[in-house]
């Protein structure tokens, strides 16, 4: 299955060419490209998959992705015991 999870923009930076972000998915933080939503400002959120952000969502709409990966079981292996995500 492929699956995009939906992370707040914390940061942007070109590095070498690459437009990359500090991007929140909970209480985990990774780096992403923006390459693909070169519009996307810190604080917006974005759906990435496998590393690159691939568009942009309101904050409704990634809060409603959340609880869905959480009913499904999919964020328990991601997040650390007890941390919720984060909005």
């Amino acid at each position: 299955m492929c699956l995009a999870i939906p992370g707040r923009v914390l940061s942007r930076a070109n590095v070498n060419g690459v437009i990359v972000g500090k991007i929140q998915f909970g209480g985990i933080t990774r780096q992403a490209s923006l390459d693909f939503v070169p519009e996307a400002a810190i604080g917006d959120y974005v759906m990435v998959h496998v590393g690159f952000a691939i568009s942009r969502v309101d904050a409704e709409e990634a809060r409603r992705t959340y609880e869905l990966l959480e009913t499904m079981g999919v964020l328990e292996s991601e997040l650390p015991p007890g941390e919720e995500p984060r909005n």
